[in-house]
């Protein structure tokens, strides 16, 4: 079996962090987002692993390498432009040969790992298994329709008037069935390849599409309020330690994990929460589910629930939260003006003003 993970979109929700950076690569508790489903593949067993990138394929190259630090095999597989989940099956003919394969989207985060899902799959064989789970905005996503009895019975992808609040989870697992449904079907109105429409071919052709409904986390990372709620969620199973310099005028309280190289003056962190080698947090309070990277600083500032990224700082600032800040930004306070008022009033006029 082998396993096709998508890593080709351009990630537009997450603009402008993503004008210069993979989506895929957005750390959550100062990991790549895409790190965590390499590691759940890796869980199942499954060694041989295509990548499908596009624009950003020299950054994922570089951060993925030939996957041996993940006890991988990886292919990179390049798509021209983001044309559908099921046009990269399409172009991942030659790799995935007639194999089952497990297809991951790069930029979801699945609480629990896909292990028991794989295993479940190996076990039965059905053409199609697909993930789902509830939401409250369905019209977003794919969207599945179930029988009385569970089976699958219809898939629309971001339906306006949807027929379930059922969401596909961005992992699929299919037979080589899946080869035929993907030539056989037509782009749709947004000019994609849908793996929606894929899948419906297979159920209209009467194939074996099974699907599990998962009650665990689930996220697809696309956005910033997203990825700060992964971020909270990993943050939560941090483990304390501290290699890194912590001088006595600090705090560290609860799970804060300070790494290599980093220092802490005069500041307390509130876990959970994760300072990252090289970064310098000086005369500042780091409150609960943020991530530091690395090499950044933080003096005389306040900063909570944030992610920032390596190489940014942030000086004189005195509250920050529920932000993501990108690589090498540079963050200060703006300079101290007087309070005042500019009136233009006319004759017998009455103005009241809070002091």
């Amino acid at each position: 079996m082998k396993a096709l993970v998508l890593a080709g979109g351009t990630g537009t929700r997450l603009r402008p962090i993503t004008h210069t950076s993979a989506k895929q690569l957005v750390p959550v508790a100062n990991k790549p987002v895409l790190f965590y489903g390499l590691e759940a593949i890796a869980e199942t067993g499954i060694t041989d692993v295509g990548i499908v990138v596009g624009d950003t394929a020299s950054e994922i190259t570089a951060a993925v390498g030939d996957g041996s630090k993940f006890g991988m095999k990886v292919s990179y597989i390049p798509q021209s432009e983001p044309l559908g989940l099921a046009h990269a099956v399409l172009i991942s003919r030659d790799f995935l040969g007639e194999d089952d394969f497990i297809m991951y989207l790069g930029d979801n985060f699945v609480v629990g790992g896909v292990e028991d899902l794989v295993r479940e799959f190996r076990a039965a064989r059905p053409d199609a298994h697909l993930l789902l789970t509830r939401v409250p905005d369905p019209q977003s996503f794919g969207v599945a329709e179930l029988s009385a009895s569970g089976q699958v019975r219809g898939l629309e992808e971001k339906p306006a008037h949807p027929k379930s609040d059922l969401a596909l989870v961005g992992v699929y697992l299919f037979s080589p069935a899946i080869h035929e449904a993907v030539a056989a079907i037509t782009p749709s109105s947004r000019g994609e390849l849908e793996i929606t429409d894929a899948v419906q071919w297979l159920i209209d052709a009467g194939r074996d599409v099974r699907s599990t409904l998962i009650t665990g986390y689930w996220k697809d990372t696309g956005n910033v309020t997203d990825m700060l709620e992964v971020n909270r969620l990993v943050l939560e199973t941090t483990e304390p330690y501290c290699d890194g310099l912590v001088d006595e005028q600090s705090d560290l309280i609860g799970r804060v994990r300070v790494e290599k190289g980093a220092e802490v003056h005069n500041s307390r962190v509130m876990g959970p929460a994760v300072i990252g080698a090289g970064t310098v947090v000086t005369n500042s309070y780091v409150g609960p589910f943020t991530s530091l990277a690395e090499d950044c600083v933080v003096e005389d500032s306040e900063v909570e629930f944030s992610i920032v990224l390596r190489g940014a700082s942030i000086t004189g600032v005195r509250r920050i939260e529920a932000s993501l800040i990108g690589r090498h930004v540079q963050v200060t306070s703006a300079p101290r003006v007087p309070h005042a008022h500019r009136l233009v009033l006319g004759d017998h006029s009455r103005a009241q003003i809070s002091s």
